[in-house]
């Protein structure tokens, strides 16, 4: 995956001017953040943190930086070392939603607020938690080529075979995308009975090698597959690998087109959108959610409440090919990508 530094920070310069344009912080010059979280594997990751790390230190705010490199018990370490240097709050992307729950604990035990960046705790009941609503991100973006398998449905009277490629399962975001898929399937086959086949379920634990042999173990067993949605768009190119050697990488309008609907938001799904191969992706809206992580947490340090409980709720939004020309603005990954972020 490409992460390149210089249209990454011209990204960080749109979050910041609309962040900023909320009035997220005011200058806290005395504060320390402690700011904690697994490898930045995805496009989402590297750019909320950067945009909360470069508008946290813009205002004067020092911020320290801990990468647990995908390991739980690190994480739980490094957050015992913030604690005890005396820092002022802390945010955290944790490894799953077990591990958040028990640091959220930490940090509470030790009178130190702590907000959680978009992968929730299990338990919701502790913490400031911000999270997108994954299961109504994906039922918008699943409805939208649901809508087209009806059509397809109503032509030909053939059965559609979706197919969901699912995260890792610990993880509440994999669950709750998982459920919108679901969602959707079982509400349209009710209303519009044998429209959909029996959904095939392709395990990728967030691991692009993993998708890659599951997914070609799939489409071999089942060529018929002409439904498919990925719990995260930067699974895009490894479908595209299984699929092209096949014939199946198809745009919209011409024969054998694979319905295809994502989830994240990111820069290569906004790009396969109007290269018509991707007709929808939920979109998580980063730039909300930078800004209420880092005003809550502000706001609880100010106000010196140690354990301030909240969920902050993301709401998402489906962009899609019917969409898209008035809506990819507010799509983060569009930022990038209309700013050559692929070209790099």
């Amino acid at each position: 995956m490409k992460t390149s530094m210089k249209y990454l920070g011209l990204f960080v310069i749109a979050v910041l001017s609309v962040v900023v344009s909320f009035g997220v912080v005011s200058a806290q010059t005395d504060v320390t953040i402690c700011f904690g979280f697994q490898d930045l594997e995805t496009e989402f990751w590297v750019a909320g943190h950067r945009a909360i790390t470069e508008t946290l230190r813009g205002q004067g705010i020092e911020v320290l930086e801990y990468n647990a490199n995908e390991d739980p018990n690190r994480q739980l370490e490094q957050i015992r070392e913030c604690i005890a240097q005396g820092v002022d709050g802390i945010i955290i992307i944790p490894q799953d939603g077990d591990s958040a729950n028990t640091i959220v604990a930490e940090a509470q035990e030790n009178d130190v607020p702590i907000a959680v960046f978009n992968r929730p705790p299990n338990d919701r009941s502790a913490g400031v938690i911000v999270v997108a609503d994954n299961v109504s991100a994906t039922e918008q973006a699943v409805e939208f080529i649901a809508q087209k398998a009806l059509r397809q449905f109503e032509i030909t009277g053939e059965a559609v075979t979706p197919l969901i490629l699912v995260g890792a399962l610990q993880d509440t975001n994999a669950i709750g995308r998982r459920d919108g898929f679901f969602n959707v399937i079982t509400r349209y086959n009710e209303r519009y009975p044998g429209l959909f086949n029996e959904p095939i379920e392709v395990a990728t634990e967030w691991d692009a090698a993993t998708a890659l042999a599951n997914l070609e173990a799939a489409i071999t067993a089942n060529p018929n597959v002409d439904f498919i949605f990925t719990s995260s768009d930067f699974l895009f190119p490894t479908i595209r690998s299984v699929l092209e050697p096949r014939g199946m990488w198809v745009p919209m309008g011409q024969p054998g087109h694979v319905l295809l609907a994502g989830l994240d938001g990111d820069a290569t799904a906004c790009q396969l959108i109007d290269q018509g191969y991707v007709d929808a992706t939920g979109v998580q809206n980063l730039f909300l959610e930078a800004e209420l992580t880092m005003n809550r947490l502000l706001q609880a340090i100010e106000a010196g409440e140690t354990a301030p409980n909240e969920v902050l709720l993301d709401p998402g939004f489906a962009l899609t090919a019917g969409n898209i020309f008035f809506q990819r603005s507010d799509m983060w990954g569009c930022v990038l990508y209309d700013d050559g972020f692929l070209d790099q």
